[in-house]
Parts: structure tokens; sequence; C-alpha cells
């Protein structure tokens, strides 16, 4: 009788804590949004979203974001097509020929440690080939730059995605004569769903990563005419924004974050959206 009691009691804590984290994680959220908000509201206009900056823009002048909103959008969509190359082979690799060997638990373990490893740590490798090679900043050294930082992301994603398929459906198609290759294609159909909310999921931490791309992308007033170049990022536009001591430029780093909380949220939730309703047909 006393174990059942204590087992009651123990299962009613871990509840109780588990609706605390819940708890402190929603609080979390509604007290950023409330603050940007609060505070970028009344900076934000059309205007600050459509227009390219003025020469006195980060001092108080006119303008608008719109080169680092286009610069973000270029550094993430490259990174995430960059790191799609890379982690979707791999992922397909490690649970087709390498399923339950050594390697795919080595490879697992790796890309674990990647993605536990600061962002900046990535910008200043990227940094230093860039000294050796004699190269600048530039919109390339910066989506290379987001692509190591996502690939963990993405790759190990799609990765439990791929796990969460019955094996008795790969032996299913085995058995059928297929090759690995035939069988890694039919994992790629059935795991689709979770495939695109992992690219959502990697598009938006590499929208809004502002250390990798601070000694990689360099900033710029201008849009790059080419991949050599360097490119403004919103990130970096409201770092050097609250970094200023003019009141009126720090609202517009504000509402700068609000334009770039909501797009990374929009991301967020369109990743639920294919993983919860796109993949309802999917064989489990």
């Amino acid at each position: 009788m006393r174990r059942k009691q204590w087992r009651k009691l123990e299962e009613g804590c871990f509840i109780w804590l588990m609706r605390l984290a819940l708890l402190i994680a929603v609080v979390g959220l509604g007290s950023i949004l409330f603050t940007i908000t609060s505070r970028g509201w009344a900076a934000l206009s059309w205007e600050m979203v459509s227009q390219p900056p003025s020469a006195g823009f980060y001092l108080g002048g006119g303008g608008g974001i719109l080169h680092a909103l286009l610069g973000s959008l270029y550094l993430a969509t490259g990174a995430t097509l960059l790191a799609l190359l890379i982690a979707v082979p791999v992922v397909l690799y490690i649970n087709t020929y390498g399923r339950g060997s050594k390697t795919a638990e080595m490879v697992r373990l790796v890309l674990n440690i990647l993605w536990g490893m600061p962002s900046i740590v990535f910008g200043v490798f990227i940094l230093g080939l860039l000294l050796a090679l004699g190269l600048r900043t530039s919109l390339l050294a910066g989506t290379i730059a987001l692509a190591l930082v996502i690939v963990p992301i993405l790759a190990r994603t799609f990765d439990e995605v791929v796990r969460l398929v019955p094996h008795e459906l790969s032996e299913t198609t085995l058995a059928l004569g297929t090759t690995r290759l035939e069988l890694s294609i039919m994992l790629l159909r059935q795991t689709m769903p979770g495939l695109l909310a992992g690219l959502f999921l990697a598009f938006e931490r590499a929208l809004g990563d502002g250390a990798a791309v601070l000694f990689t992308a360099g900033f710029t007033s201008s849009m790059p005419s080419s991949l050599f170049q360097p490119v403004a990022s919103l990130p970096l536009v409201i770092f050097f924004q609250l970094a200023t001591p003019f009141p009126e430029v720090q609202a517009r780093a504000y509402a700068a974050a609000l334009i770039l909380t909501a797009i990374v949220l929009t991301f967020g939730m369109l990743g639920y959206f294919f993983l919860h309703h796109v993949g309802k047909h999917v064989i489990r």
C-alpha cells in the first residue's frame, strides 16, 4: 500500500513539475512579445519595412530596414538549401546502408555535439578560413556559416522522423526485392511532412541568428550585387541600433525585433501545420 501511495505521490509531483515548466515557457514567450511590442509598436510603420535605409538611418535619419530584411531572407534561404543538400543524404545513409552500425551512432553523436555548439564558434571558424584565403566578409561566407549552424538541427530532426517509420515497412520494402536506394526514396516520401517541418525549423533558426553572421556576412547599407559582397541582416540591425544612445533609434530596434519575431513565429506555425496536418495520411 505504501508503494502504491508513493507512486501516486511521485506521479503527482512530476505532473506539477511539467505544468510548471509549461507555465514558465508560456510566461517567458509572453514577456518577450509584450516587451518588444510595447517598446517597438510606435516605431513600426510600412515605410520602415518597405524602404531602404538612408545615410543617417542608424542615427535617427529616415528610411527603413528593407535591405536588412531581404539580406536575412537571402542568408537564411541559402543556408537552408545548403544544409538540405548535406543533411538529407547523411540521414538516409545512416538509416539504410548504415542502419544499426557504429558509424550511424557516431554520426548521430557528432551531430548532437554540433547542435550544442555556440553559433559564434562557426562564425569564428569561417572567419579564420576567410583570412587564410585572403577573402573578406560576404553573403556567401555568411550563408556557409549559417549552414553549419543548422545542418545538425535539420539532420537530427529529420533523423528522428525517419526512425519513426515502422521497421516492418522497411523490411517489407526490402522483401519485395528493392534496393537500398529505392528504400531511401520510399523513406523520403514517407517522411516528407517531417522533413518540411524540419526545414521550417532550420530556416527560422538561420533567420534569427546573429552570432554566426557577425564575423562572416559583414554589414552594409546597400544590397549585394554578388555572393562575394557583404550583406545586412536583421539581427545585426537590432544589435547596432540598441547600442546607440538615442531612444528613437532604440525604438526602431524593438520594431525590427517585432518584425523578426513575427516571421519566426509564422514559419514555426507552418512547420507545425506540415507535421500534424499534411502528414496525417502517412503510414505509422
